[in-house]
């Protein structure tokens, strides 16, 4: 019998799958139903990256999900599934673990769709999508919130009357299931940095930057919801808060219609006029472009400074993320400025992708480490139902 733990990343029309045996880290399959609806594509491979062969009604979640298991059982007769991981964008203040879900649990995450409007909604569908299709498998809920719970206070409040923190108005962060992997493969590979002060630069369509203090959240750019901080692919990052009262006032827009604009009309994409994604951005030869580009490494460099004085200075910068870990130029432009950190590239490093960019002088170690939130998944779906210790 083929047992097994699938995990699942549910979008507003994608589901990003992988399937895992019951112990390793490589897995099985993994792959991606996109445009769920009526021109939905399925993508799945095996461990050998070999395509395989799927169809069935990718319409809803529900029959992406379905097509999704007749496939792995059409190469796994015998797959037997002993637990489902799911990424949950939002997990509030007390979630620091992933949860086994349960209708109370499910309820509670609903209460946060207000915190994470684009993302929860589409999480949960997955969940209830999958509670459907396999009602006595347990589904394990992972919080991207969970990892920044180490948080100090001083790191978690808005200078706001505190009864609005008390009923949640807080900074939570974001990515953390990403900044998980990256905590436990740096413990892995240079145990001497992880117990020291670095920085993580998720850079991608969703960006930030967290602080980490042997391994441990102490600040996360992003804040109360998934749009602070840096500028993403069609996210503002920071914004004034009286840009926001004057587009009310003076401009008339509704809160949805604000919502849109911070959400998806902004970042990289607003700036340029031309694009969210930092490839099209990179070819393109326009002056705005360009600018969009000079303004989110403009940012990146100040979150560094500010993050490395909440650590009280840096050990190590960790890119990662599809920008972070593709994009040779964006690092080298955001390293170029911050020689007084004791950042120092070496440019061949970098074009090459080395795992270590930086110089062998250099005070400060720089390293590109591809993050792998599936994995994180599955082994905490693993841990939840007792088949083994979370080694993330």
């Amino acid at each position: 019998m083929t047992r097994a733990v699938l995990t699942l990343n549910a979008g507003s029309s994608s589901l990003k799958v992988a399937l895992f045996p019951e112990t390793g880290d490589m897995p099985l399959a993994s792959g991606l139903a996109d445009r769920i609806g009526p021109d939905g594509v399925l993508k799945l491979k095996d461990a050998q990256g070999v395509a395989l062969a799927s169809t069935g009604d990718l319409t809803t979640h529900e029959g992406a999900i379905t097509a999704v298991m007749d496939c792995f059982r059409a190469h796994w007769p015998d797959l037997d599934l002993c637990a489902i991981g799911h990424r949950v964008v939002h997990g509030g203040a007390h979630h620091a673990k992933p949860a086994i879900v349960d209708e109370h649990l499910l309820a509670e995450l609903e209460r946060l769709t207000p915190f994470a409007p684009l993302h929860q909604p589409h999480n949960l569908a997955g969940i209830r999508a999958a509670m459907a299709a396999f009602p006595g498998v347990p589904q394990v809920a992972c919080f991207d919130t969970a990892f920044h719970r180490t948080n100090p206070w001083v790191s978690d409040s808005f200078a706001l009357p505190r009864a609005l923190y008390d009923e949640g108005v807080r900074r939570y962060g974001f990515h953390g299931l990403s900044y998980g992997y990256i905590a436990g493969e740096l413990a892995r590979r240079a145990p001497h940095l992880a117990e020291g002060r670095v920085i993580v630069a998720h850079l991608g369509n969703g960006a930030s930057m967290c602080a980490l203090q042997n391994g441990r959240s102490m600040a996360s750019t992003m804040g109360f919801t998934a749009l602070d901080g840096l500028p993403m692919g069609t996210r503002c990052g920071q914004v004034d808060p009286g840009v926001l009262l004057y587009l009310m006032d003076q401009k008339g827009m509704t809160a949805a219609q604000i919502s849109d604009l911070l959400y998806r009309q902004s970042g990289l994409l607003g700036l340029s006029g031309l694009s969210n994604d930092m490839r099209t951005l990179e070819a393109a030869n326009t002056p705005e472009a360009a600018q969009a580009i000079e303004h989110f490494v403009f940012r990146c460099q100040r979150e560094v400074g500010g993050l490395a004085a909440v650590l009280g200075g840096i050990d190590a910068l960790i890119f990662c993320g599809g920008i972070g870990e593709n994009s040779r130029a964006v690092r080298a432009r955001i390293c170029e400025r911050l020689g007084w950190m004791g950042i120092d590239i070496d440019y061949g490093r970098n074009a090459a992708n080395d795992p270590v960019i930086s110089t062998d002088l250099a005070r400060t170690t720089v390293m590109v480490i591809p993050t792998n939130e599936e994995l994180v998944i599955a082994r905490a779906a693993r841990a939840a139902v007792g088949l083994m210790e979370d080694a993330a």
